[in-house]
């Protein structure tokens, strides 16, 4: 058994913490008070090399002997009590069955007071098992150690599940990546790779740092970004980052950025900076267990000496074993271990789902908010324009939409770009001629000997050219088109709504929470996108510092609120929420420094599970503190009045603290 100390700037020893070194360069740990039992097998890291049951076996060789003592010790006492086992031998018996799980928390207890760390729970053990051997109660003495040891190794063990979900999440470097050289290929190590060199990627090889596609396409899996599985087409050129599986075919990549800082890079060392950052649950536990446990050694030595003065017939053995008991029930490591678990649950919970949480405390706040916040583009739209309806007029679709593309091919403005990509090259075999661009309206020129207009509703008025006046009662962007001064059709162009967005929205209304839209875009096109997703509040044509007023007014009626956007442009709104969530996508690396909270694949659906994510982690830290206090209290009742023995105490102490952490992991199972 092998503990690891965990100190503050000033040199104090904090709790303790279960460590695991990720890799050189990241080490993500867990407060707790737990004993790290370790084989002679096992690496640094903690890593078995020697197969999984001889470790486990290993682990649990000092129980197994202190409890084959215990029972054979147990059975002379009770079935053959007039034999040899009696006096010196039958303490020696009990003392050796002791000491496989006694001496290494002895010498837990001994280096913490060492290091100025009196009142630890591994003092509270010694002092109420050798007690329990001073008065004479030696099977429960060694019962008592035995079962905390063997409630020790389980507590490892959990932790160690608990933190699968970000291991894994870790594990998507690789460390060595295929690099062309001529033409020849070799292997290097991925932190030596520089920007420039060319990565050759073999199916179902992850890649190792990001860089630009130079194959024509190819499929990835980004699981380890975004949480989904969904392949994910690129095509030359387009940006591929680390921990993207290739799925089919070779591909080649050059390097774009340095191993360190790699979008995933930059995503592993928030997952380590978050389990550093503690919620006020977790922060207030650890304050009250460092209060809590002197005052309990305190009271136990009243327990046992105050009655003195007062109690007629006072026998010392036996309020001394009632405060043994006391002793024995009181150890806070229940509370000091599943909290800070259930957090940490929490967060790989959110990782797994493709949501990083910058610290605990947001889970605590995503379970409270009241409000939420979002912006419109980007956020429940895609931000992209695209042909959402064309209207030809005496003229075939296929032609008009020819028409019109082979025109825009002249124009660099976005919704020349929908109409071009909507198009699909029918535009290519035209002959086009004498384009004007006529500023704030549209275009005029010739296809294939036909005089086109293509532009806003201005542009035919400009030309005296009738059109339908319902255009005009449309919110979104509409394109217009004359062909040889007559009235041709249009297209109705508008950024795409997200698939997901009008769920998102239902699902934050069924858990009563309020939705809100801003917007720098027209009023008329916010008002038909709220309409149609059901939003609440809808605000438009928005300056930065009209949004931070809107979200101020909403502040003022003591709300909680969340902020949604793309988290570089609304800064300051994200600063001002109570937690800022940003749409990271795989291609924005500044959201993951502005915001609290990143949903790495953009739909809007995350932000209820982000929510959902937090109010389970609350409700099972909660249910932890209840249970431990409940159990405690009434054992501790019952102890002080002589109506518990040490078995109950056990019960209290172990069995409470492997309840609470199996209830802590339980968020790792949940679907979300």
């Amino acid at each position: 058994m092998k503990h690891k100390h965990k100190y503050d700037a000033n040199g104090k020893q904090l709790c303790c913490t279960l460590e695991e070194k990720i890799n050189q360069k990241t080490d993500i740990d867990i407060s707790c008070c737990t004993i790290d039992y370790k084989s002679e097998h096992s690496d640094d890291e903690g890593h078995d090399h020697s197969g999984g049951n001889d470790s486990l076996f290993i682990m649990f060789l000092p129980s197994i002997i202190s409890f084959v003592l215990l029972l054979v010790a147990i059975g002379f006492d009770n079935y053959f009590p007039q034999t040899w086992f009696t006096g010196w031998v039958r303490i020696v018996w009990y003392a050796v069955a002791y000491l496989p799980v006694g001496l290494p928390v002895m010498k837990e207890a001994f280096e913490s007071i060492r290091k100025g760390e009196i009142f630890s729970e591994f003092l509270l053990m010694c002092i109420a098992t050798i007690g329990a051997f001073a008065i004479g109660q030696y099977p429960e003495g060694v019962a008592v150690m035995l079962f905390y040891a063997i409630g020790e190794i389980f507590q490892t063990l959990a932790v160690q599940r608990a933190k699968t979900n970000i291991k894994l999440l870790l594990d998507q470097r690789p460390d060595e990546a295929t690099v062309i050289n001529g033409k020849n290929t070799i292997t290097k190590k991925a932190s030596e790779i520089t920007i420039g060199e060319i990565i050759q990627l073999r199916p179902g090889e992850k890649l190792a740092l990001d860089g630009k596609l130079l194959s024509e396409n190819a499929s990835f899996n980004t699981a380890a970004l975004t949480g989904e599985s969904k392949p994910d087409t690129k095509r030359k050129g387009e940006t591929v980052l680390a921990g993207m599986i290739n799925l089919n075919t070779v591909v080649q990549v050059e390097v774009t950025t340095a191993y360190t800082d790699s979008k995933l890079s930059k995503i592993l060392k928030m997952v380590q900076e978050a389990t550093a950052q503690k919620a006020p649950t977790e922060l207030f536990i650890r304050k009250f267990a460092k209060i809590y446990t002197p005052v309990v050694v305190f009271l136990a030595i009243g327990i046992c000496l105050f009655p003195m003065v007062f109690v007629e017939n006072y026998s010392f053995n036996d309020w001394l074993y009632r405060a043994l008991i006391f002793l024995v029930i009181s150890c806070p490591c229940a509370l000091v271990i599943s909290i800070p678990l259930g957090y940490f649950g929490g967060i790989g919970a959110a990782s797994k789902n493709g949501i990083l949480f910058k610290g605990s405390t947001f889970l605590d706040i995503m379970a409270s908010i009241q409000v939420v916040v979002m912006d419109k583009t980007g956020t429940l739209t895609k931000g992209v324009f695209k042909v959402q309806k064309v209207v030809a007029v005496g003229i075939s679709e296929a032609d008009l939409i020819k028409f019109t593309a082979a025109l825009e091919t002249k124009s660099t403005h976005p919704v020349g770009t929908a109409i071009i990509e909507y198009a699909k090259g029918s535009e290519k075999n035209t002959t086009v001629a004498d384009i004007e661009e006529i500023a704030g309206h549209g275009l005029k020129g010739k296809v294939d000997g036909n005089e086109i207009l293509v532009g806003n509703t201005k542009l035919m008025v400009k030309y005296n050219v009738t059109y339908d006046i319902e255009i005009d009662n449309t919110p979104f962007t509409i394109i217009v088109i004359a062909i040889n001064q007559k009235y041709a059709g249009y297209f109705l162009i508008a950024d795409e709504i997200k698939e997901d967005a009008k769920e998102a929205v239902q699902s934050l209304h069924k858990i009563n929470i309020k939705t809100v839209m801003l917007s720098g875009d027209k009023q008329a096109v916010v008002s038909a996108i709220a309409k149609e997703l059901n939003i609440d509040q809808a605000f438009g044509d928005l300056l930065p510092e009209n949004k931070i007023q809107k979200v101020e007014e909403l502040k003022k009626q003591n709300l909680k609120i969340a902020f949604v956007g793309d988290g570089v442009n609304d800064a300051p709104v994200v600063a001002l929420a109570d937690a800022g969530i940003a749409m990271g996508g795989l291609g924005s690396d500044a959201t993951i420094d502005t915001a609290d909270i990143v949903i790495q694949n953009d739909q809007p659906t995350k932000i209820f599970t982000a929510i959902n994510i937090g109010k389970k982690t609350k409700q099972i830290v909660w249910q932890n503190i209840g249970l431990a206090f409940t159990v405690k209290a009434i054992v501790l009742v019952l102890g002080a009045g002589g109506l518990a023995t040490m078995w109950e105490a056990v019960f209290a102490d172990v069995g409470v603290a492997l309840l609470a952490i199996l209830n802590a992991v339980r968020i790792q199972r949940m679907k979300f």
